[in-house]
Order: C-alpha cells, then sequence, then structure tokens
C-alpha cells in the first residue's frame, strides 16, 4: 500500500506548526478549523497557500494543520514552512521551486530579550535633565 500522507514541521518565531498533506481536493484545516475561520486576515490566508500556489498543488492536496505557540502572523509562517517541507515529502522535484521562493528557509528572526536597565530590549529610561 502506498504512502498517502506526507508530513512537514514548520517554525516560526514561537510557532511550531505539524502539517499533513493528504491527497484531495484542497481544503485546508487549521487546529480543527477552516482556515477561513482561524486566519482572519486576507494576507495571513495567502502567506498560508504560497507554497501551494507556486507548486500548482492547491487543488491537489488537502491540508491538515496542528499550530500553537506565538501569534497569528508566527503561526501562519510557520504553517507555510510546515507546507513547503510537506511537499518536498510528496515531490522531490519541487526542492528547486520552493528554494528559489524562500519557502524551505527557517527564518531566525526571534525576540530579543529585555537587558537590565533598560525598559525593553533596546528601549532606555526616559532621560531628563532635573
Amino acid at each position: 500500500m502506498a504512502k498517502t500522507s506526507f508530513y512537514g514541521t514548520g517554525r516560526r518565531k514561537k510557532s511550531i506548526a505539524r502539517v499533513y498533506l493528504v491527497p484531495g481536493t484542497g481544503v485546508i484545516t487549521v487546529n480543527k478549523r477552516s482556515i477561513d475561520e482561524y486566519f482572519g486576515l486576507e494576507t495571513l490566508k495567502v502567506i498560508v497557500r504560497q507554497p501551494l500556489v507556486a507548486t500548482d498543488t492547491a487543488d491537489k492536496f488537502d491540508v491538515k494543520v496542528n499550530v500553537h505557540g506565538g501569534g497569528y502572523t508566527g503561526q501562519a509562517g510557520a504553517v507555510r514552512h510546515g507546507i513547503a517541507r510537506a511537499l518536498l515529502q510528496a515531490d522531490a522535484d519541487y526542492r528547486p521551486v520552493l528554494k528559489k521562493a524562500g519557502y524551505l528557509t527557517r527564518d531566525p528572526r526571534m525576540k530579543e530579550r529585555k537587558k537590565y536597565g533598560l525598559k525593553a530590549a533596546r528601549r532606555a529610561p526616559q532621560f531628563s535633565k532635573r
């Protein structure tokens, strides 16, 4: 029996997405809710669909995602990364397209830690002459 499910883990900031691709009609489910329900902003939905559009597989796979941590933008980035990795498992020929678009690269940017003597990572206390 052929393997019918493809898996990819995506990460961005504090978000981690576990993505499963199953041959289907293009339905995207995030945390047991539709993509339209879960991601309110249209830009986030576009970000999630980018790897599928780049490889012309938007209507060939159903996408099931479990994502936690971070905010909506970080979660959308994590889902995109996971979908790209799962597509590689489905077909290695997609690699040049996904690599060129930058969907396989883990975004290393993280929140900078707060330093002592400052109010935030770089924000200094307000200066007053008197």
